[in-house]
């Protein structure tokens, strides 16, 4: 990726509303995000059980839309880090659009949370509505800011907290390159799964191992976002604003999946979390009605994981000397293999075997 070209502020006043203007856009397309996957949803399951040609390439359009939804987030804060002066508004802005990039696990979190309150509390509360007055929130507040130049920071304040969250980082790495391989062996069959992730709970469910795992993810989800939140503030190339986005996402994956697994199905509704789980079987991830917000959820999860190891690969390797052209393509060839393990995982939770 090349470096993010400059853009200058204006005080036109014209301007300065069309800015603001283009801020809202993570927030419409976090809105609009719901809706993609219902109408996706509908358009695979027609009520008389056949799909006709026009029914399938609408919803290939409404699928591809709805993972476009995310990732416009990530080119508009391409877009916004651009400004030489960014406004305290502006800076509004392109922090909105690092949040818009987690907008699948953010949803699954708010349909859990929606779940504890009308199945525990009794509460008759709408995900949709939460969804759109959250958002509706966001673009307020990028709204009200104002046009006085943002204070940027300096990078020297992050150091520890670098080092200590590449650190745990490492921890987590053993236990997801399990998880995942776990998860590629889905395509033999559920029972292959099933096989390797009983050898492996035996380690990693273990009581002390399990409670060092959940801190570490724990931390390494409050550390990014305090990285984010911190290099955000500065001008940076487009390697850089991949690797903020791909932590924000990261960061809202860890909560939403522990929630959802360690929470809600293993200690409050007492389901075994096993590939049925995983799969949203009986109706599956294409066919749930609820089940649908899942498939962007797990595919940008799995390619964001290890996109992002690919991107502080790529920082360590500079940092010792490697040529930057080497060491970009290696963050390529990185990001070819997440796209490629991720697809791979999605279509056998999709039920696809080999």
């Amino acid at each position: 990726m090349p470096p993010a070209t400059t853009v200058s502020i204006t005080h036109d006043p014209f301007d300065a509303l069309r800015r603001k203007l283009i801020g809202l856009c993570p927030a419409a397309a976090a809105i609009g995000y719901p809706f993609l996957l219902q109408a996706f949803h509908a358009a695979v399951s027609p009520s008389g059980g056949s799909l006709s040609g026009v029914r399938i390439a609408g919803a290939a359009i409404l699928l591809a839309l709805a993972f476009a939804a995310p990732l416009s987030g990530l080119v508009s804060a391409v877009w916004w880090t651009a400004a030489t002066q960014p406004s305290q508004s502006d800076l509004r802005a392109r922090r909105l659009a690092y949040a818009a990039i987690a907008v699948p696990p953010l949803f699954v979190f708010v349909g859990v949370l929606r779940g504890y309150a009308v199945n525990l509390l009794g509460l008759p509360v709408s995900d949709i509505v939460v969804w759109i007055a959250i958002w509706l929130l966001a673009g307020a507040a990028v709204w009200s800011g104002g046009d006085q130049p943002a204070l940027e920071r300096t990078t020297r304040t992050t150091g520890t907290l670098r080092v200590a969250h590449g650190v745990s980082a490492v921890l987590i790495t053993f236990y997801v390159l399990f998880h995942l391989s776990n998860h590629l062996s889905g395509l033999i069959g559920p029972e292959t799964h099933a096989a390797i992730m009983k050898a492996g709970r035996a380690v990693y469910r273990a009581p002390l191992s399990e409670t060092v795992l959940v801190l570490a993810l724990l931390f390494q989800a409050a550390s990014g976002v305090r990285l984010a939140w911190h290099w955000s503030s500065l001008r940076t190339d487009a390697y850089r604003i991949f690797q903020i986005g791909s932590g924000a996402y990261l960061a809202a994956f860890l909560l939403a999946h522990l929630n959802s697994g360690l929470i809600a199905a293993r200690h409050v509704y007492k389901i075994e979390t096993d590939w049925a789980w995983a799969a949203g079987m009986p109706d599956g991830l294409i066919h749930g009605a609820w089940n649908i917000r899942l498939l962007p959820h797990y595919a940008l999860g799995v390619f964001f994981i290890l996109a992002h190891l690919a991107s502080g690969l790529r920082g360590v390797m500079i940092a010792h000397g490697t040529e930057v052209t080497t060491a970009n393509r290696v963050w390529s060839a990185g990001l070819i293999g997440a796209a490629l393990i991720a697809t791979a995982i999605v279509c056998a939770l999709c039920g696809m075997r080999i």
